[in-house]
C-alpha cells in the first residue's frame, strides 16, 4: 500500500517531521510517500495561506493519482481544499482536522484542541461544526506561538504548548487532548507524558485510518459532490 502523506505548506524541516511520524506508526508493509506544497507559504496561518496552498497540493494530488498511490493524508489541520481533492483523487483522501476530532470523540467524550495562532480558532472551530462534533468540543486554544517555531530549536514552543494543555485541563474539564498543528507531530509522546492525559496527533491517526480505508477497499464515491471535476 502506498500512501502520499503532503504537507501543503513549503517548509521541508516540517515536512521531514510530518512523514517521520507517519512512518513510525505506518503498518509494515505501507509505503508513505512523503511531499511538501509547491508554490505555497511557509506555513499556513490564516485564510488566505490555506487558499494559496490549495493549486500545488492539487497538483501533487494529480500526480499521485497517475503514479497509482493508493490514499492521502493532507498534513495541514484547517484540512485545506479537502473537497477539491476528493474531487481529483479517486482513493481516500483525509485532511489531520477530521481524522483527530472523530479519534477524539471515539476515546473520551469530551477534548480541547491546541493550536498555535488566535487567528486559527474560528477557523478550526468551524471545522468541528462541520464534522459535527461541537458538542464534545469543549474548546478551541492557542500557545500564541508561530507555526515556524515549532521548528527552531529553543524557541519554548512545545513548552508553551504543555502549559495550554495543562490549563485546558484544569479549565475545560476536557478528557483529551487534540494537538491543532501538524507541526507538533513529533510532540505527542512527550507531551502524553507530561500531561497525563490522551494526546492526538491527527497525522498519525489520519494514516492509519487512510491504511483501514483502503484495506476495506473503499474510494471515494464519484457519483455525487466528489465527482471528477467538470
Amino acid at each position: 500500500m502506498n500512501i502520499l502523506v503532503i504537507n501543503p505548506n513549503s517548509t521541508a524541516s516540517m515536512t521531514d517531521k510530518i512523514v517521520a511520524s507517519a512512518r513510525q506508526k505506518a503498518s509494515a508493509g505501507t509505503t508513505i510517500i512523503g511531499a511538501s506544497g509547491t508554490n505555497a507559504p511557509a506555513s499556513i496561518q490564516g485564510h488566505y495561506d490555506e487558499a494559496m496552498s490549495v493549486p500545488g497540493l492539487l497538483a501533487r494530488l494529480k500526480q499521485a493519482e497517475a503514479e497509482g498511490v493508493d490514499g492521502v493524508v493532507v498534513a495541514c489541520f484547517d484540512d485545506p481544499g479537502i473537497g477539491a481533492c476528493r474531487e481529483v483523487f479517486s482513493g481516500p483522501v483525509l485532511g489531520i482536522c477530521e481524522a483527530a476530532v472523530k479519534a477524539a470523540s471515539m476515546i473520551s467524550t469530551s477534548f480541547s484542541v491546541v493550536t498555535t495562532l488566535p487567528r486559527s480558532v474560528p477557523v478550526i472551530e468551524e471545522l468541528i461544526h462541520g464534522y459535527g462534533l461541537s458538542h464534545r468540543c469543549r474548546r478551541v486554544r492557542f500557545a500564541a506561538i508561530p507555526v515556524l517555531a515549532l521548528e527552531e530549536a529553543g524557541s519554548g514552543a512545545r513548552e508553551k504548548v504543555r502549559d495550554e494543555i495543562l490549563r485546558a485541563i484544569q479549565e475545560d474539564n476536557c478528557e483529551a487532548i487534540v494537538l491543532g498543528c501538524a507541526g507538533m507531530a513529533d510532540l505527542t509522546e512527550w507531551l502524553t507524558e507530561e500531561t497525563g492525559i490522551p494526546v492526538i496527533d491527527g497525522v498519525t491517526v489520519a494514516t492509519r485510518m487512510v491504511e483501514a480505508l483502503v484495506s476495506c477497499g473503499l474510494k471515494t464515491s464519484k457519483i455525487g459532490a466528489y465527482a471528477l471535476p467538470i
